[in-house]
């Protein structure tokens, strides 16, 4: 029998209990702003209720953002890149892009970044991003878009002629872990142009507000510790992460505030302190620090790095996130060692998995790692969002029978697979479904969770209806969830040359219930002919094929039960599937 690599024995144990190697993972979103979750209007307009001019100065409550960002698994603790080229108005803490009213063809990410490399336990990840070193085209970007119809093709980031005579940054974030609680961090910063140049590097460290919505007791804290010679430190407490410590090579600055909404920006409202979560933000684009000078503790953090680097030259910063008190030198050669040994057992894993042809399995592992880093800390509390949160603002009443508001028994938090951390970073229950089908190539364990959470209490109506998605969950997308199953419990078959009969009883059971709901909800003069909202070609219809018809009637569309139809056969083939083991399924059958 072939030894399993070191990376398949991670994965082993973390599924065995044995460790948990996925409580840190690349689960920050890229774009918390502008989603439903954030969004308490009156009327429903996400974008417009939390734009992006907003998200550097007012604090989240369903989750975090930010650049190459890692957190555990609850979101508790968050780290990402933050980046200033000395011009912009404001620092990159985190994407841009437009909103789906802003852009030509609705939302649209413009940036320029990667996803490099990641394993399935994040023992080992790379991500890229490039920064303009001329001011970022925030303005131009808007405007050329908003004046483009939809005939015109999207105004890119690499249109507006910033990157020209490569006039930019090449930002590389790697993390490699040493064990589960030890995070090692590398920030590699390339001078591409051919100059000269400078540019502020912010590593942020920071806390999740929980405590401003009653969510927890103790406010968390990240505290500087004494100076030592070849490095910095900060401890960190947080009632439920416990403590951890922090290393980072000696900085120009320490910066420190709170995560707390600027209430005198956002809602003219004064502020009970200046430590708001754009002071930092501030302090380095006026270049002015008194207020942050000698503050030594707060629930947000960052050293600075002012670098100035040579045209095609390179500065490398690490960094390290521990729960362990570290030697005389936490980021010397015992860093560079395991950061050595992680990549080589990234390599492993993926040579004994990959296709033979080099640039195909350049190709497939850069597809994995693009799936892995689109996992997602997904929180939402239906009630809790609907009434609002003790000694926060009452939302408005009309929300009550508004959007979602059916769907009272739906309460998630937890690591999802994302369409797109930017431009869906909300889980859509079709496109999971496919998600998990490449994922149980690398992790079957990680795709059949998937698809047994969402036909969990908390996920799966009471009357077996799948939540689409966060603009409506209502809404009503193809039938292919039992699909799905059979595609992962066949690829882990023929990997481990043993099927997960248990995993199809479980999905059986629930998925009988959506298919019940199908059949009673979906079929209006019960003559197996199927309504339905978002099928076939997606978003293909030139009317939304879900809302009610004027003058009323129903649609009966031929693409619906042409799935009910295959939905019909995967139930089939799971049920003989697991007759084969259980004679009691060969009725159903």
């Amino acid at each position: 029998m072939k030894k399993s690599n070191s990376e398949q024995i991670r994965i082993q144990d973390h599924y065995t209990g044995k460790k948990n190697w996925m409580k840190w993972g690349p689960y920050l979103s890229e774009r918390q702003w502008g989603t439903v979750r954030e969004d308490y209007s009156e009327d429903g307009e996400a974008w417009d209720y939390f734009p992006h001019e907003h998200a550097r100065s007012r604090t989240y409550r369903w989750g975090e953002d930010g650049i190459a960002g890692i957190c555990d698994e609850f979101c508790n603790l968050c780290f990402a890149v933050a980046l200033w080229n000395g011009k912009d108005p404001i620092i990159k803490e985190r994407l841009f892009g437009l909103t789906g009213k802003e852009g030509n063809h609705g939302e649209d990410v413009k940036e320029l970044y990667y996803y490099l490399d990641n394993t399935p336990t994040h023992s080992y990840m790379k991500h890229l991003y490039k920064y303009p070193m001329q001011a970022f085209p925030y303005e131009d970007l808007l405007l050329t878009n908003r004046q483009s119809s939809k005939q015109d093709p999207e105004y890119e980031l690499i249109d507006t002629g910033v990157f020209d005579k490569s006039n930019y940054w090449d930002v590389f974030t790697e993390y490699a872990k040493n064990n589960e609680d030890d995070i090692l961090i590398k920030i590699t910063i390339y001078n591409r142009s051919l100059k000269k140049a400078k540019i502020s590097v912010l590593p942020t460290l920071w806390f999740r507000n929980l405590w401003s919505f009653g969510l927890m007791q103790e406010k968390p804290v990240i505290k500087l510790s004494p100076k030592q010679k070849e490095f910095g430190q900060v401890s960190l407490r947080h009632t439920e992460l416990g403590e951890y410590n922090f290393y980072f090579q000696n900085p120009a600055r320490t910066l420190f505030t709170d995560n707390e909404t600027n209430k005198k920006l956002i809602f003219g409202l004064p502020d009970e302190n200046p430590f708001v979560k754009d002071a930092i933000n501030d302090a380095i684009v006026n270049n002015d620090f008194d207020i942050l000078e000698n503050i030594t503790e707060g629930t947000k953090f960052t050293p600075l790095y002012e670098l100035e680097i040579e045209a095609g030259e390179r500065f490398e910063l690490r960094l390290r996130l521990s729960k362990s008190e570290a030697g005389h030198d936490p980021l010397g050669s015992d860093f560079t060692a395991v950061f050595s040994e992680k990549i080589k057992e990234a390599d492993e894993f993926y040579n004994e998995l990959c296709v033979e042809d080099p640039e195909l399995k350049n190709i497939q592992r850069q597809a994995f790692a693009g799936m892995l880093w689109s996992k997602q800390y997904y929180n939402i509390d239906i009630p809790r969002w609907l009434n609002g949160d003790p000694g926060q603002p009452k939302p408005s009443q009309k929300r009550k029978k508004g959007r979602n508001s059916d769907w009272f028994t739906l309460n998630n938090e937890d690591i999802i697979s994302m369409p797109d951390k930017w431009e869906y970073p909300w889980y859509a229950a079709w496109d999971l479904a496919f998600h998990c089908v490449p994922l149980a190539m690398i992790d079957p364990d990680f795709a059949k969770n998937q698809l047994i959470l969402f036909l969990r209490e908390w996920y799966m109506r009471p009357n077996g209806q799948l939540p689409a998605y966060e603009w409506k969950f209502c809404d009503v997308n193809p039938p292919v969830h039992a699909w799905a199953c059979m595609q992962v419990y066949r690829i882990e078959k023929e990997k481990t040359s043993k099927g997960d009969i248990d995993f199809l009883k479980k999905a059986f059971q629930k998925l009988l219930i959506n298919f019940t709901w199908w059949v009673n909800r979906k079929d209006h003069n019960d003559n197996n002919v199927f309504e339905g909202g978002f099928l076939g070609l997606d978003n293909i219809g030139v009317f939304d094929r879900s809302a009610f018809i004027p003058g009323g009637g129903h649609l009966e569309q031929a693409d619906g039960t042409s799935w009910m139809a295959m939905y019909c056969m995967n139930m089939l083939d799971m049920a003989l599937e697991i007759s084969q083991e259980d004679d009691t399924f060969e009725d159903v059958a």
